[in-house]
């Protein structure tokens, strides 16, 4: 499994180099964009875990830059956590809900609490990206068996449930650590993956000998 990126957003290398030093103990990919527009530019190529958004930029703000993610479909469902130095109440957070972030965070903020929040992110991606794999396995024996139920052999089958059952106890696991969170987006992208486990669950369980 490849490593997860996560892009970092932030038009001070300072801020960006302190970004990189609480999350290394992850063991992802940083990817760093100094401006909205080249973290636009890097979600043209690369698929990523999750955002970390600085609000208070020159040009496009950190606001602006959201917008054009949510806007487009290859990026709409990347979960974005606002960092911002500035405080206005109430109102300037819902704005950076209302823009699709996932968590708005101050500055100074809680290293332990922002690496844990990203970690959560990251685990989710990489659980969503087991499954596609499953996905894309049973969807190419299914074409090169034109389809038919005999072309699953009892082996075949049975890996492939062995495969998806190591993912769903991960994922449930996951979930586990997740009851009870407050963040809506953290929930919701459980409750995604979830959806699609049980999915795949079924369709396999279908292919089996005497199924109906």
């Amino acid at each position: 499994m490849q490593k997860a990126k996560i892009l970092l957003v932030d038009d001070r290398p300072e801020n960006l180099l302190a970004l990189e030093a609480i999350l290394s103990a992850l063991d992802q990919t940083l990817v760093r964009a100094a401006s909205g527009e080249e973290a636009l530019k890097a979600l043209l190529t690369d698929d990523f875990a999750v955002i970390l958004l600085d609000v208070q930029m020159p040009g496009m703000d950190g606001f602006e830059t959201a917008a054009h993610i949510k806007r487009r479909e290859r990026t709409r469902d990347i979960p974005i956590i606002f960092l911002t130095a500035i405080n206005h109440g109430p109102h300037h957070t819902f704005r950076g809900y209302a823009a699709g972030a996932v968590d708005y965070i101050s500055k100074p903020f809680d290293p332990w609490v922002l690496r844990a929040k990203v970690s959560v992110f990251v685990d989710l991606y990489v659980k969503n990206c087991q499954l596609k794999e499953q996905a894309a396995l049973l969807r190419l024996q299914l074409e090169a068996g034109g389809g038919e139920q005999p072309a699953l052999g009892g082996a075949l089958l049975g890996e492939l449930s062995a495969r998806l059952a190591a993912v769903e106890e991960q994922a449930e696991a996951l979930g586990k650590q997740l009851d009870g969170a407050e963040d809506a987006g953290v929930a919701a992208t459980a409750a995604h993956l979830e959806r699609k486990l049980a999915s795949l669950r079924r369709a396999l369980d279908a292919m089996r000998p005497g199924s109906a």
